[in-house]
């Protein structure tokens, strides 16, 4: 399974993450970080690993990490 890492430190809550993820993986949560920014929500069992979320992110926010075929 592929996993979404959200650094809230830097997560400004924007929303650009969940606009552009093709498998709606991202919606924004009621979870609030240290500035008070609402943060999205991954759903790791539909995330395909397209890191599309990763490279729209303007603060470096998103990490994706794509589970290997060749070990699943």
């Amino acid at each position: 399974m592929n996993s979404i890492v959200i650094d809230q430190q830097y997560c400004k809550g924007c929303g650009l993450c969940s606009a552009v993820c093709p498998a709606g993986a991202l919606a924004f949560g009621e979870e609030r970080n240290h500035m008070g920014y609402l943060m999205p929500k991954p759903d790791n069992s539909v995330c395909t690993g397209c890191k599309t979320c990763e490279v729209t992110c303007p603060d470096l926010a998103i990490y994706v990490s794509r589970e290997d075929a060749a070990h699943a």
